[in-house]
Formats: C-alpha cells, sequence, structure tokens
C-alpha cells in the first residue's frame, strides 16, 4: 500500500513539473517566434520620432537605421538626421559572444565615440523614453529570460499569449517584462515593463501592421513612462528590406566619421 501510494504521489510530481516544463518551453518558443517573425538579411528604415513632454509640447526627430544579419551575429546603427541638435549623432549595437550586445555613441559636441557600458542600459537614449535597451528589445536573446504563460487574453479584438518574461541577469533595468503576443500571427501587440518593487515603469504599444515586401511591418511603436506622463512614438516613413549595406557601416570607423573607409 505506501508503495503503490509513493508511486501515485511520484506520478502526480512528474506531470505538475513536465507541465510546467512544457508550458515554459511554449512560452519561449512563442517569444521566439515573435523576434524572429520578419525574415530578413538587411534593414533599411527612415522614421520620426515624436516626443511629448508632460505639459504636452511635441519635439521631433528624424533618424535613419541600418541593421543587418549573418554569421557575426545581428548589428544595427541609428544616425540622427534632424534637428540639428542632434544631427550627427550616431549609435551602434553589436551582438557579441556571450549572447548580449556591445554598444557605442558618437555625440558630435564630444567629437569621439564612447562605448555604453550594460549598467547604463537603463539610461534615456537621447532624451526619449526608449532607454539603451528598449532600443534592442527586440533582438533581445530569449534565452536571457526566463518565460511563462500567463494566460491568453484578447487586446483590441486580436486573441493573445500573455506572456510574463523575468531576466536571468539581476543587473537588467527592468524585473520583468509582460508582453501580448497574437495567437495567429505572432505580431507583438503591448509590452508592459516592471521594477523590481512590480510597479509598472513604462508601457510599450505596437501598431499599424502593413504588408511591406511580403512581411507584416508595424509601423508604429509608442513608449510611455508612467511616473513622468511623457511619451515617444516612432512612426516608420520609409522601410525596405534585403537592400545591400557596407559592412563598413557597423564600425566604429563609421560612428565616429559617417563614413565607410
Amino acid at each position: 500500500m505506501k508503495t503503490n501510494r509513493k508511486r501515485a504521489i511520484l506520478c502526480m510530481v512528474s506531470l505538475v513539473f513536465g507541465a510546467a516544463f512544457l508550458h515554459a518551453q511554449d512560452a519561449t518558443a512563442l517569444v521566439k517566434a515573435a523576434r524572429d517573425r520578419i525574415k530578413a538579411d538587411t534593414t533599411s528604415t527612415r522614421s520620426r520620432m515624436i516626443i511629448i513632454a508632460k505639459d504636452g509640447s511635441t519635439s521631433e526627430r528624424v533618424i535613419d537605421q541600418y541593421a543587418k544579419d549573418g554569421p557575426q551575429g545581428s548589428r544595427m546603427i541609428i544616425v540622427f538626421q534632424r534637428p540639428a541638435s542632434v544631427a550627427g549623432t550616431r549609435f551602434l549595437t553589436m551582438d557579441n559572444a556571450a549572447g548580449g550586445e556591445d554598444r557605442w555613441i558618437f555625440l558630435p559636441s564630444l567629437g569621439k565615440v564612447r562605448r555604453i557600458a550594460a549598467s547604463e542600459g537603463g539610461g534615456n537614449f537621447m532624451g526619449t523614453d526608449f532607454s539603451y535597451d528598449d532600443i534592442s528589445s527586440m533582438d533581445r536573446n530569449v534565452a536571457m529570460d526566463t518565460h511563462s504563460i500567463l494566460r491568453e487574453e484578447t487586446l483590441k479584438d486580436v486573441p493573445c499569449y500573455v506572456i510574463q518574461s523575468i531576466p536571468k541577469d539581476s543587473g537588467y533595468q527592468y524585473a520583468k517584462t509582460i508582453t501580448w503576443i497574437d495567437k495567429g500571427q505572432s505580431l507583438i501587440y503591448k509590452s508592459e515593463m516592471y521594477n523590481k518593487r512590480n510597479e509598472l515603469i513604462k508601457t510599450m504599444e505596437i501598431s499599424g501592421y502593413q504588408d511591406v515586401q511580403g512581411r507584416l511591418t508595424p509601423l508604429q511603436t509608442k513608449v510611455s513612462t508612467r511616473a513622468s506622463g511623457t511619451s515617444t512614438t516612432i512612426y516608420m516613413d520609409i522601410i525596405k528590406y534585403d537592400e545591400p549595406i557596407p559592412e563598413g557601416v557597423f564600425t566604429t570607423a563609421y560612428l565616429e566619421t559617417g563614413r565607410v573607409r
């Protein structure tokens, strides 16, 4: 009798832990599918960043962005074009062997390239509501977080999985992120970012999906900061996939000069 009882208990424990493992595996696969959804060797864009201050006043910045995937991992550079106060500012991110990113920025006022430390990931990116981590969050390695499905929910008439992602690195700026992913097409519609006190810090809303060269592409991304009451929205005006981009663009030399050597 005792042996049978032990077997029953062990069986129940195995089922519970097995279900939890599969649940985590499913959540990880869903996040990976959403982040890897658009297949392209290169992406070139021009967009407008509209910053809304707490008093309702607005300012606009025009940026060009170039991204490339390859054997060396993902690389991305942002070049500020307007207004004159930020024109010529360039920001570069590159995957590293450890699964994270290396980041550099060139500020014309300083006249030199500065490396962005991992500890600065939570800093505001050029006075916007985006942090350095936010800028590259869509390319974040899924293995850097532990993912779980919280529930299924309809958001703006779209059935979604609601997935919680907790960073394995305690030094990451967010204690957890909750993301709404379309059940049918793996589109990300919303993310909420929380601190260690479980307080909502920021909300990211992604919308305006349109077919661009056969790929459903979001044309609008808005980040709102709860404490300050400010927001920054990126409107994608031009986007092109698979156009050649010289390797020299993704170098600190290009950051400094704006020219491919």
